[in-house]
């Protein structure tokens, strides 16, 4: 993988909507759930605007993110089939082309977790070697949900195993536990109801989340990127950020 572009070294976080960077740039997604390409939406349509390439890797089918009897799913197979559903009409909406939308269906441990060996590992390392991306987004692997932590551990062997050069935009999200934050992406409310408008898309998980949460998948986010835009407290502050740590190999 060819490396293009650099990031200044300077006070950090850096603000994406300003920093002025190469083109086009060929960008992946390894997504450990459905839904986690659209809690960085606002980012990814940034780069969307701008002509780059994004492709979207669906890492597991997140079968078990479904309430049992939820649009009348009670299989695996049915709650996995609903949930690359929801996806696939997300991606629709974002604008992202069908064609660059790959189900990988990770083969899992005895907890629904996918397996730390080597043919997942070669399932990354291929998925990757195909598309040679200049930049790579998943959530932080400092995370307590297992699957985001070995989404992130899979992406770093494949990596180094390769000596390939990229960069790493590893997000925050809820369940993430610490991380530095190198760059934001603040928006604004317009920006913030589109993004709700796609999180909800995501029905399954929109219901879960009012049944045990008593609020919205859309709401959920949102109150995480409304906090961390109060908390950057950068110049022209917009309401709302998505936040990441930049990690560089090679």
């Amino acid at each position: 993988m060819d490396m293009p572009l650099d990031f200044p070294d300077v006070a950090r976080p850096l603000d994406l909507r300003i920093l002025s960077l190469p083109g086009p740039l060929t960008i992946t997604v390894l997504a450990p759930h459905p839904d986690d390409f659209d809690a960085v939406a606002v980012t990814l349509r940034h780069f969307h605007l701008r002509g780059d390439t994004i492709h979207l890797a669906v890492l597991t089918t997140g079968a078990s993110g479904v309430e049992d009897g939820y649009a009348g799913a009670t299989t695996d197979e049915q709650k996995a089939a609903l949930r690359e559903g929801e996806q696939t009409a997300s991606c629709a909406f974002f604008g992202l082309p069908l064609d660059r939308l790959t189900f990988l269906r990770l083969p899992p441990d005895d907890k629904g977790n996918p397996r730390l060996d080597e043919g997942n590992q070669a399932r990354i390392r291929d998925y990757l070697a195909a598309r040679r991306p200049d930049l790579v987004f998943m959530p932080h692997g400092n995370d307590s949900n297992v699957t985001h932590q070995r989404t992130y551990a899979l992406f770093r062997a494949a990596m180094l195993a390769e000596k390939w050069s990229a960069w790493a935009f590893l997000n925050k999200d809820a369940k993430t536990v610490t991380m530095r934050t190198d760059l934001c992406m603040p928006f604004d409310g317009e920006a913030a109801a589109w993004k709700a408008e796609l999180l909800r898309l995501h029905g399954s998980q929109h219901q879960r989340n009012l049944n045990t949460r008593g609020k919205g998948f859309d709401e959920r986010v949102l109150d995480l990127n409304r906090k961390d835009g109060t908390a950057l407290q950068m110049p022209h502050q917009t309401p709302y950020a998505e936040i990441f740590e930049l990690e560089k190999f090679g």
